[in-house]
């Protein structure tokens, strides 16, 4: 049954907001409190961020960009959430320049490893501005999708090259420094002292659909995304996906 309360979420949106709904959900009950603070490292315009402050939590968004940052205090403003969401300039490598160590309960990492030099360096970062127990959401390029995208496109040499390539990068024009497998990914959140909850693919179908099949037509829109959501658990599927989306949990440090 679908909840009004639940944010309306676009075709490339839909899975990951269905699984941070639910761990949100899961979050408040067992911190005992209504309202959580969450961490939107990468952030932007609010994507994320401003349906998440919709649904009553305190959101800090860090980006570099200074027009992100701009239209997101627009769009806040819109929404009639200003006062719960905070805008500042920073990136994920001097993240405690602008956020607090272990100071959130959720921390949400989305499109943002792919583009730093170091990404476990990053994500050890991001990590550490969670409270013990807090969630982490984390959204990064699938390495799959982009070798897929290359070869239908006829580009065969460059799909062939992504596969082998150590960042997954098909060629000196690659604007993406770094795609992931699966496998990778949840290494680094592994190491990074997170439990690994749920593994989705994002955008398994959507990139590779033409448009026009779904921009005039309601019945299929609703079509695709039942079909992402069905697929975006199954291992087969998240390897050819665009991007993949991690959830996990911090782990308490270990007693002595």
């Amino acid at each position: 049954m679908s909840d009004p309360m639940r944010p309306r979420a676009s075709l490339r949106t839909a899975v990951v907001w269905e699984v941070l709904w639910d761990a949100l959900d899961r979050r408040v009950k067992a911190a005992g409190r209504e309202s959580l603070d969450v961490l939107d490292t990468g952030g932007g315009s609010g994507n994320f961020a401003v349906p998440a402050a919709l649904l009553g939590h305190r959101v800090t968004v860090v980006d570099p960009s200074p027009n992100a940052l701009f239209a997101l205090e627009r769009r806040a403003a819109e929404a009639g959430v200003a006062e719960r969401v905070q805008g500042v300039q920073g990136d994920a490598h001097g993240l405690f320049d602008v956020a607090r160590r272990e100071g959130y309960d959720v921390v949400l990492c989305h499109g943002v490893l792919e583009y730093v030099d170091e990404p476990a360096e990053a994500l050890g970062n991001v990590v550490a501005a969670l409270r013990p127990g807090g969630v982490l959401s984390l959204l990064a390029a699938g390495l799959g999708g982009a070798v897929l995208a290359r070869a239908l496109a006829g580009h065969f040499t460059e799909a062939r090259h992504a596969l082998t390539d150590p960042d997954g990068r098909w060629g000196g024009g690659d604007p993406v420094p770094h795609r992931f497998t699966a496998e990778q990914l949840t290494g680094l959140v592994e190491e990074a002292g997170v439990q690994v909850a749920s593994v989705h693919g994002v955008r398994v179908f959507a990139d590779l659909v033409p448009g026009v099949l779904v921009d005039t037509e309601p019945a299929a829109l609703e079509a695709l995304l039942k079909l992402e959501a069905a697929a975006a658990e199954l291992p087969a599927f998240q390897s050819v996906a665009t991007q993949l989306h991690v959830l996990g949990e911090k782990q308490p440090p270990p007693t002595a």
